[in-house]
């Protein structure tokens, strides 16, 4: 059963302020809704968000866009596998004139970091990520520096099983509040995203000219500010949470502890993932409270990345979205 949308009368604001955002990203991306929910969730809750698919679903340009309809600044860095720490932290350089090493931050310094191919790059360089995503602080030399507040790092990565990537760690993958996959579109949207790109025309370059692409068309006006996204957090901590949710909550996150087909369960933090994620979910929704409903829908996508199935299990054929399944199926009796 769907819970109903009604705005609470204290969020409409901030309803409006979601609505605006999901309308401008949908302007350049086309059937991504649940996707672009995501993304506010992450946006709402400052929760790190990892998105997987195969190339050419859209994965950097959805980023692109929600990063135009917020005034908040924006730092890309495409991960490849010579990539070193200091290319994203920064790191200190002697200055030849003063005989003085001093600091030269890096793109890490922003408000919404697209982390981009996440997966081509060596553990050594994906672990320069986890202080800053824990701590929101990075350490260079000796001196430690604060990040920018708000601060969200927004993953992509291809499929493991392709060339030239690597598996990202478990204690890297936990720090992520959400890994949502991206499937193909409907053929209906996909028919809509070929209508799109035969409008899209020429730019000019010079005395020459180039073939546009969907971000030459990203809206370059600015939809919403700080103080309107700093709001929308304070309601999200305004959403009423149930003791009897929060036991729900609890008892998913233990049962993936205990499962026979399971080696490794969820932590705490899952836990807690999972009740701020439906807090948001329920806010852009337009309720002042959560209900199952946003505990099920989000359930895969806190759960499946920190969960590992036996071995025993793997041999049998099991995966970890059925384990999953057959959990929220025993919580919902």
């Amino acid at each position: 059963m769907t819970a109903p949308s009604t705005t609470a009368p204290r969020f409409a604001d901030t309803r409006k302020f979601l609505d605006q955002i999901t309308s401008s990203v949908g302007q350049v991306v086309v059937g991504q809704d649940v996707v672009v929910e995501r993304v506010l969730i992450s946006l709402l809750t400052s929760g790190h968000l990892l998105l997987q698919g195969v190339p050419g679903l859209a994965k950097t340009l959805l980023v692109a866009a929600v990063s135009k309809t917020v005034d908040l600044s924006f730092s890309r860095i495409q991960f490849t596998i010579d990539l070193l720490p200091s290319d994203i932290v920064g790191s200190e350089i002697l200055d030849q004139k003063t005989h003085e090493f001093r600091i030269h931050k890096g793109p890490i310094f922003t408000n919404l970091l697209l982390a981009d191919e996440i997966n081509r790059a060596a553990p050594k360089v994906q672990s320069a990520l986890l202080e800053a995503m824990q701590e929101r602080r990075v350490t260079i030399g000796n001196d430690n520096f604060a990040l920018p507040a708000p601060f969200l790092v927004i993953a992509t990565q291809n499929p493991v099983e392709q060339a030239g990537t690597f598996e990202l760690p478990e204690a890297q993958l936990d720090r992520f509040m959400l890994l949502h996959r991206l499937e193909y579109l409907k053929p209906e949207e996909e028919i809509e995203v070929l209508r799109r790109n035969t409008k899209l025309g020429v730019r000019r370059d010079g005395k020459g000219a180039v073939a546009r692409t969907e971000f030459d068309v990203l809206d370059q006006q600015e939809k919403g500010s700080v103080d309107q996204l700093v709001k929308a957090m304070e309601d999200v901590q305004e959403v009423h949470v149930s003791d009897t949710f929060l036991e729900h909550c609890v008892e998913i996150v233990n049962r993936t502890r205990n499962h026979p087909k399971l080696e490794l369960g969820c932590s705490p933090r899952a836990g807690i993932s999972l009740v701020k994620a439906s807090r948001a979910r329920a806010l852009i929704h337009g309720r002042d409270y959560v209900v199952p409903e946003d505990l099920f829908a989000l359930a895969e996508d806190v759960i499946l990345h920190r969960i590992r199935l036996s071995y025993e299990a793997v041999a049998e054929g099991h995966t970890s979205a059925q384990v999953l399944q057959e959990i929220l199926n025993e919580v919902a009796k």
